[in-house]
């Protein structure tokens, strides 16, 4: 849960949360209204595709839920209880979202869409414990839930802050959409290569992080 992350770990929760925010304003604009890290919107949307038979845009939104479970997978299959693989679920989610920009630029905007699925479905995983996800990054109706009951329950004498993490965790992906929005509506498609930096950013400090306590362990 995220109340029991520490600092480090909730910093890195809240990153990859307005990454989420970022490349799901990017990809909203690019693919006409479709996400690439909400599939309970993508859900509705292919139900709605269906209900009014319009074959092209439910298969936009199968393909996009199709490539989020695809990223779980990928995300599963590295994640290990016997040692810490932040690093390489975060470079699949930099190679994935490289690679959406790429072919953004040549005007596939389903393929672009559905890289992009894959890595924040890859982004679920990078917190799991024991190979379980114990709460999304990319999807913020659980956290409002949280924000609500923890609201009441500090009223009643709780926890008085304990509610302030999940506000957080929604700010972020709040945050990093308004920045999406904004980027794409200067720089296009080119506006998912400043996701793909902030992706090789979190990877590199990952990397340097875990380097760093390797060798404060080396007797």
């Amino acid at each position: 849960m995220v109340r029991q992350l520490s600092a480090r770990r909730l910093a890195v929760a809240v990153a990859l949360a307005a990454l989420a925010g970022y490349l799901d304003g990017c990809g909203f604009i690019l693919l006409g209204g479709y996400f690439v890290s909400f599939m309970t919107g993508n859900t509705t949307r292919l139900a709605v595709d269906l209900s009014n038979v319009d074959w092209s845009a439910a298969g936009l939104a199968a393909a996009l839920i199709v490539a989020f479970v695809l990223g779980v997978m990928a995300g599963t299959a590295l994640t290990s209880p016997a040692s810490d693989r932040t690093v390489h679920i975060l470079a699949v989610i930099t190679v994935a979202t490289a690679a959406a920009a790429l072919v953004a630029g040549s005007f596939a905007p389903v393929a672009a869409g559905s890289l992009l699925a894959f890595g924040m479905g890859a982004a679920n995983t990078v917190l799991a414990q024991r190979q379980d996800v114990a709460f999304g990054v990319t999807y913020m109706t659980g956290a409002l839930v949280k924000v609500g009951q923890g609201i009441v329950r500090s009223l009643r004498g709780g926890d008085r802050w304990g509610w302030s993490r999940h506000l957080l965790m929604w700010a972020a992906v709040a945050l990093g959409a308004v920045a999406g929005g904004l980027a794409s509506s200067t720089l296009a498609s080119n506006a998912l290569w400043v996701g793909t930096g902030v992706a090789a950013a979190l990877t590199l400090a990952a990397a340097v992080f875990r380097m760093q306590r390797t060798r404060a362990r080396t007797p």
